[in-house]
């Protein structure tokens, strides 16, 4: 028999309040409404459920014994809805985070600090990988959030929201301080070892169209699939290579690594949140996504 789950919402108010009156208020409805309800209810189950008094209504046996699996159906319910609510800032409840190493870095890393500080029940799981094996395991509905570098290819249905922007400088080891001295054309440059992101990668391939839009052949010399491995292996002289400024800025002060002016602009990029269009979030997911957008309507700009 397929009924009308509602109409048991209805029937557990009426019994639970013995009064039409006081259940149309608190289900917010009117009075023919619920009336209404029970007796189609009643028609379907082929029994009377109540029994109309001076003073109200109260149950038949049959409503009685009825009650009975509802009042436990709607207490078991009511539980987990608890439960699941129950992942929230008071509670706690889990956020799934994809991010690259160079989002990471340079705006989710002291986001999650100052997050954590503030809502030290929530538990946090951060997955790193690439953009593009962010985005498939954003696709397959394994995060609620991805924050990725740009460029990427927006998947359809999300939302893409930008958190900061950043740039990217030329930077060298010791051994190519010379370098550091004016600004040179990228073809005088081409000779150098360079070092990057392999083709496959989205930094990769943005970089190769940068270097052809200069009319350079630049090959790399050495190819790393993550941005983190590229400072250390510049900074021990092995070649050059673009990292973002502000993740180079500590290292040319304490001059551990030098900048290498060129004369032309290198691609700009973006910190990028990605999150689904229309799906519901779980209360700790919605409390970090609005602490993160408050974040940056706050700290408008580049990244640190």
């Amino acid at each position: 028999m397929d009924i009308n789950f509602e109409y048991y919402k209805v029937f557990y108010c009426v019994a639970r309040y013995g009064s039409i009156t006081k259940a149309a208020s608190a289900l917010g409805g009117s009075q023919p409404n619920v009336t209404r309800m029970i007796k189609l209810l009643e028609a379907q189950l082929g029994c009377r459920l109540f029994v109309r008094e001076p003073r109200g209504i109260r149950l038949t046996e049959t409503g009685e014994r009825l009650f009975v699996h509802v009042q436990a159906a709607w207490e078991h319910l009511m539980a987990a809805q608890e439960e699941i609510r129950g992942q929230d800032v008071e509670h706690g409840g889990t956020i799934e985070v994809g991010t690259t190493e160079a989002a990471l870095h340079l705006f989710l890393l002291e986001a999650l600090h100052d997050f954590r500080m503030e809502y030290p029940k929530i538990r946090i799981k951060v997955h790193n990988h690439s953009t593009k094996g962010i985005l498939k395991d954003f696709g397959a509905g394994n995060l609620d959030f991805a924050v990725v570098t740009t460029p990427f290819e927006t998947p359809e249905g999300v939302l893409c929201e930008t958190m900061c922007q950043f740039k990217e400088i030329l930077a060298g080891g010791l051994q190519y301080r010379h370098l550091a001295k004016g600004r040179a054309a990228l073809e005088d440059l081409a000779t150098c070892p360079w070092i990057g992101l392999g083709r496959g990668t989205a930094t990769g391939d943005l970089y190769q169209d940068f270097f052809r839009r200069h009319n350079v052949d630049i090959t790399l010399d050495m190819e790393v699939a993550t941005s983190d491995l590229l400072i250390p292996l510049i900074r021990n002289n092995l070649g050059i290579g673009f990292v973002p400024e502000s993740m180079a800025a500590p290292l040319i002060n304490k001059k551990a690594l030098v900048e290498i002016p060129i004369a032309c602009q290198p691609p700009g990029r973006a910190v990028k949140l990605i999150s689904e269009k229309g799906r519901g979030r779980t209360r700790a997911a919605e409390m970090f996504y609005r602490y993160l957008k408050g974040r940056v309507a706050a700290q408008p700009g580049g990244c640190r």
